[in-house]
């Protein structure tokens, strides 16, 4: 409410608090004002005589509604048979909230819609009916290895169809808060209009027990994202039982989300509830039951109803009324509702909306699945439950067609009423939902000169991942491809040393500045502004992670390429967001992810928890991420530079990197000549010394390699080479994909003598590469946990410093 219509009421409820502060204090105040905050009553936020006219052909919107409930069980029943699975329970509750954006409010050419995952088959159905998907697709569901459909939205399979995988629960929307925001950043800083974009998030009730959920709400509301709506599905079911059994999720995340700084549009009851919902008593009373009763009523009879909730009360409508009304009469399953909940959700502005809608899980498809707590499970309906389903939904089917093993699917007919205007209403919203398209140009490679200052080296001592933040600081000057780069970082820039970016990028604040800096006389101000290239993202590796995810997937949701990175403490990373960084495979994202402060020895002083000796393993495992661990800051240039030519040049790959820097400053070399291939494929010969043994080491490791050539040649004359290893599971990718030679065969041809691996990861690192050595094998690493100690101290603990490695090639030697 803007405008205050009675003043003088104001005044005396303010003096009245006013009066319980003096007398009681001010807790006593605070106390009584959350109490009223959190009573909220549970009621329609739009009441039937304020909802809009419908814009639609109800009648035949119903039609539709039928023939994609029916499509969505008989996919699912189908694969039954096959042992396939498939939930049903979540579209039959759902089923009007996608209609209706479908019909009225999904823009084709500039929406972002997270589709709930266990809701897939109904979208499948929906497409069916448009024409985009045809039997034999739907009779391929969960089958993906046959080219059919995957079970749940993700563009890998479909690319040409899903935008987001939404099945990592939490993750969506998580992911929708940060890509309704990265919308923005697009338009202030001028690089895409995103003035019209609009994002939906469809999330079940029982996925906001999830931390993701809900990590981002306050960023949200901060920001005024009010292009961006959540709508909670709030069927009061989860995947086994009740959400809240003993109390109200409705109350519950009208609470959290109020108190979070969202708009909150409540679509509770259908319209046969209005007449009853005139008693204030019954208000009362509906406010008290808490949510495992609601679903009891929603299975239960008349009768039951009546005693359990209208006792004392005069009620003038029939047991059967009663079940109809109570047990059934639901928002979310009304058409008209949720066509006034979503208009208001978009009229409003200034803040995101949450649309809380109540539902019956399971709604339709019979009295042994709705509302029931095994529903999730039930992954088929007998011949009988299809024929009451079609008795309900009034679908011409003959009992003939439904006297055989499977129900057939249903379509009224390309030219049918129902199929021309499903597809005209998509024409008029701008072209079908879900649709991914990709449409950009490929970027020009950077010049050369951004490259030329990590290839002369550098006396001065530089840690790898200040030469890193150099290479990028240059190739955002570049004059076409530098404003598409976008840093990201959780806190910690100084850390990484990106402050030199602060004045010249800025740091990206829709708010712009308001205050003055208290280091503003300073050279390397923290400076904000509207049209700010660097996320600086506070304490949140998952909200850096759905940052990184919405820019690294700009060139299909916008067809905007954007470069982005992503640093962070690498023990923060893969062990903390891994399961955002597959969804980001899944979504076929682009960028680098830099592991900085890398390697279990390197972070003195800080011991178990930032100690990372394992990353590097954890990435070999997605197949979509480019993992390297370079050693000095001309690897990491020609590894960037190969990576900008793999993501965004003419053959653009669907691949991210992963590379770990590490925050131990150290004397950087010249490229030697030669090495570019090498140092791209995985291995390369950095110093040689004999040949007796040789000596592969990635990352901070190689420094200790070569202390322990120089140990070897000095003190016991025996000849080591050592070989800069920048990547063991691109090795071991290119060994199990090659028919022929793998390139570590090939770079150690003509070489004899044992092998001995280190590094500062695990031992399994390095291991990966074992089986294509043919020769004697030893490999050194920091299994274990991290100490607190100094550099030396730690490292000898592992047996990795240059002493123990000496010690490794000696046995190896005379063995």
């Amino acid at each position: 409410m803007e405008t205050d219509w009675d003043p003088q009421e104001t005044a005396e409820w303010l003096e009245s608090l006013e009066h319980v502060r003096r007398l009681a204090g001010p807790e006593r105040a605070e106390f009584l004002l959350r109490r009223l905050a959190m009573s909220t009553r549970p009621l329609n936020t739009v009441p039937t005589e304020e909802e809009p006219a419908y814009p639609g052909d109800l009648e035949l919107e119903e039609r539709i509604a039928a023939y994609d409930r029916w499509n969505a069980a008989a996919m699912i029943t189908r694969g039954s048979k096959l042992n396939l699975g498939g939930h049903m329970a979540t579209y039959a509750s759902a089923a009007w909230l996608y209609e209706v954006g479908f019909n009225h409010f999904f823009h084709g050419e500039h929406d972002q819609v997270y589709f709930q995952g266990h809701a897939s088959p109904g979208i499948y159905a929906r497409a069916f009916l448009e024409g985009r998907l045809s039997e034999a697709q739907l009779d391929l569901f969960r089958r993906e290895p046959e080219g059919g459909l995957p079970s749940y939205p993700h563009p890998r399979a479909l690319p040409g169809f899903w935008q987001f995988p939404t099945v990592s629960m939490g993750l969506g929307p998580l992911n929708a808060i940060y890509q309704a925001r990265f919308n923005r950043y697009l338009h202030n800083r001028g690089i895409k209009d995103t003035s019209a974009s609009h994002v939906w998030a469809f999330l079940g009730d029982g996925e906001m027990d999830e931390p993701e959920s809900t990590a981002a709400l306050t960023l949200a509301a901060r920001e005024g994202l009010d292009n961006l709506t959540f709508v909670i599905n709030c069927n009061l079911q989860r995947l086994d039982g009740p959400v809240r059994g003993n109390t109200s999720v409705v109350r519950e995340l009208e609470g959290v989300f109020r108190g979070a700084g969202w708009n909150v549009v409540k679509a509770l009851w259908g319209r046969e509830w209005d007449e009853l919902l005139r008693d204030d008593e019954l208000v009362a009373r509906i406010g008290e039951v808490p949510d495992g009763q609601f679903q009891t009523f929603a299975a239960e009879s008349g009768d039951y109803i009546r005693q359990k909730l209208f006792h004392d009360l005069d009620v003038p409508l029939s047991d059967e009324e009663l079940r109809f009304i109570v047990g059934g009469s639901r928002a979310g399953h009304d058409p008209r509702k949720v066509y006034a909940a979503y208009r208001r959700a978009l009229d409003h502005k200034g803040a995101p909306t949450v649309i809380l809608v109540q539902t019956v899980k399971g709604w339709t498809l019979g009295a042994g699945v709705e509302a029931r707590n095994a529903n999730h499970q039930m992954k088929k309906l007998t011949q009988d439950e299809f024929r009451a389903m079609r008795d309900r939904l009034g679908l011409p089917v003959g009992d003939a067609a439904l006297s055989g093993d499977l129900p057939p699917y249903l379509h009224p007919g390309p030219d049918s009423p129902e199929a021309r205007y499903a597809i005209e209403r998509r024409r008029a919203l701008g072209g079908p939902i879900p649709r991914r398209t990709v449409s950009h140009q490929p970027l020009p490679q950077p010049a050369q000169r951004s490259f030329d200052r990590a290839a002369k080296g550098s006396a001065q001592p530089v840690a790898t991942t200040m030469a890193f933040v150099r290479l990028v600081k240059d190739l955002m000057r570049e004059p076409e491809t530098g404003r598409r780069w976008v840093p990201i970082v959780p806190d910690e820039a100084r850390t990484f040393g990106m402050e030199s970016l602060f004045p010249s990028a800025k740091i990206y604040s829709p708010l712009g500045q308001r205050y003055d800096a208290v280091d503003r006389d300073l050279l390397l101000a923290y400076t904000e502004a509207e049209d700010g290239q660097l996320l600086i993202e506070g304490i949140t590796e998952a909200g850096s992670m759905a940052s990184f995810t919405a820019a690294a997937t700009s060139y299909a949701t916008h067809g905007e390429p954007m470069i982005p990175f992503y640093i962070f403490y690498a023990m923060f990373g893969w062990q903390r967001t891994g399961d955002q960084m597959w969804a980001l495979a899944d979504q076929l994202g682009r960028g680098f992810l830099i592991g900085a402060t890398a390697g279990r020895t390197t972070m003195t002083g800080e011991g178990l928890q930032h100690a990372d000796g394992h990353s590097q393993l954890l990435a070999s495992a997605n197949p979509a991420c480019l993992s390297y661990d370079p050693a000095f800051g001309y690897e990491v240039s020609v590894i960037v530079r190969d990576g900008l030519r793999r993501m965004y040049g003419p053959d653009a790959e669907n691949v991210f990197y992963y590379l770990t820097l590490y925050n131990e400053p150290l004397p950087q070399p010249a490229m030697p000549e030669g090495v570019e291939e090498g140092i791209v494929k995985g291995i390369y010969r950095y110093s040689e010394g004999g040949g007796q043994a040789h000596l592969l080491a990635s990352g901070t490791a190689i420094h200790w390699a070569l202390e322990a050539q120089r140990l070897l040649a000095e003190e016991y004359g025996v000849g080591v080479d050592v070989w800069s290893v920048t990547s063991w599971s691109e090795l071991r990718r290119d060994a199990m994909a090659t028919t022929g030679v793998p390139y570590l065969q090939q770079a150690l041809a003509g070489t004899d003598g044992p092998v001995i691996a280190v590094s500062d990861w695990m031992r399994a690192v390095p291991d990966q590469i074992a089986p294509w050595i043919d020769r004697p094998w030893t490999s050194l690493g920091t299994d274990g946990f991290g100490l607190s100690g100094t550099r030396e101290s730690v490292r000898e603990h592992f047996g990795v410093d240059p002493r123990s490695i000496a010690d490794a090639v000696l046995k190896a030697v005379e063995e």
